[in-house]
């Protein structure tokens, strides 16, 4: 067993998700951590660690080895925050990590990299064609085999000459990736046209809904003439950013902002803004916790029901909490959501007065008027 493996079974159950979303069911460290660590042999030196969930690889590497330095990418910004309070927590000093964007500043002499492996193909063809940019780079990537495909061994294999997959243990797998190749397959961020809504959207691998645009978010596109006129508006866990850019184009008088945790998302939001010849201000953000409190007039949300691979209904409430204390009096929230979740009550306690604006045969559009 590996020092890193040891110190992987004394630290992961002292480990905690927040400021993620918290439950019995949603765990902070799984087999699938440990199992990366194992298979990585011994580890030292300069090591690259991408998507590294609460910390449990980044930690693990720490209190194992006092020479080893870490460089990091974490798309979510609750994934960094729950990282550094993890080391607080155990006292392990950051001062051997850095962090870094999806570039080749993350991986440039980096013989290894750590990966917890992505949900999409996209956001894996992207982080893979950065990896690649390194020499000599090898690749120890796991995951729970449940949300493993063999997609994933064929989008290694157009990076790397060498892919292979470890035996199963704890439901989780590894794939090895050596030999890294001249990069080939689209560059980032991805654009496409979308004639029928007007706008080009650009999106990075791990972007929600990539270049096309999610239903949902095309159903609450109806309502936006019907929106209450605005100095400040805000998109709240923007993604791509559709929202926020359609809105600047049709009031280009008012300040117009998107936030999300996503580091892919954020970037995506810039790109397809461009596209289109706006201007929005685009914020990383946990939530809207840069906002100042009633700074906002209009407040528009599609929300998301994952975190990470988790389907949970927890995160909806705490953005409705949010949009509540950024929103002026008089300000609105519209919310677009799959009709079975019956949000509406939720709603009017958190916000205030809500009334349906709409539904078809999956969605509901609300409007709740802040108190």
């Amino acid at each position: 067993m590996s020092l890193a493996v040891e110190a992987f079974d004394a630290i992961a159950p002292r480990l905690r998700r927040w400021p993620d979303v918290e439950a019995h069911d949603l765990v902070a460290a799984d087999a699938s951590d440990r199992l990366i660590l194992s298979e990585a042999g011994e580890i030292g030196g300069e090591v690259a660690v991408i998507g590294d969930r609460y910390g449990a690889l980044a930690l693990s590497l720490l209190t194992a080895d006092p020479g080893i330095r870490i460089r990091i990418h974490q798309d979510a910004l609750t994934g960094e925050r729950s990282l550094a309070a993890n080391a607080e927590a155990l006292g392990i000093p950051l001062d051997r990590v850095t962090w870094h964007d999806l570039d080749s500043s993350l991986v440039a002499g980096a013989p290894l990299v750590l990966l917890q492996l992505p949900r999409s193909l996209d956001a894996l063809d992207e982080i893979a064609g950065v990896v690649a940019t390194a020499p000599d780079v090898r690749i120890v990537a796991g995951g729970r085999i449940k949300h493993m495909t063999l997609g994933m061994n064929d989008v290694l294999a157009r990076h790397f000459s060498e892919v292979r997959a470890s035996r199963a243990v704890s439901k989780s797998r590894v794939l090895r990736a050596s030999g890294p190749m001249t990069c080939r397959g689209d560059a980032w961020p991805r654009a496409q046209e979308h004639p029928d809504l007007g706008i080009t959207v650009r999106a990075h691998g791990a972007a929600f809904a990539g270049t096309s645009v999610d239903i949902g978010t095309r159903f609450l596109l109806d309502f936006l003439p019907d929106m209450r006129a605005a100095d400040t508006a805000i998109e709240l866990a923007c993604g791509t950013g559709v929202l926020a850019t359609t809105l600047a184009r049709l009031r280009p008088g008012a300040r117009t902002i998107a936030t999300d945790q996503s580091s892919a998302a954020v970037s995506s939001a810039r790109a397809t803004a461009a596209a289109n010849g706006v201007e929005i201000e685009v914020v990383r953000d946990d939530g809207l916790g840069a906002q100042p409190d009633a700074s906002a007039d209009l407040v528009l949300l599609n929300p998301p029901f994952h975190s990470g691979a988790a389907v949970t209904d927890a995160i909806a409430p705490r953005l409705f909490a949010d949009a509540a204390r950024v929103l002026r009096p008089g300000g609105e929230l519209w919310c677009v959501f799959n009709s079975h979740l019956g949000y509406r009550p939720v709603l009017e306690r958190t916000v205030g007065p809500t009334r349906q604006a709409g539904r078809n045969a999956k969605f509901t559009v609300t409007a709740s008027v802040r108190r």
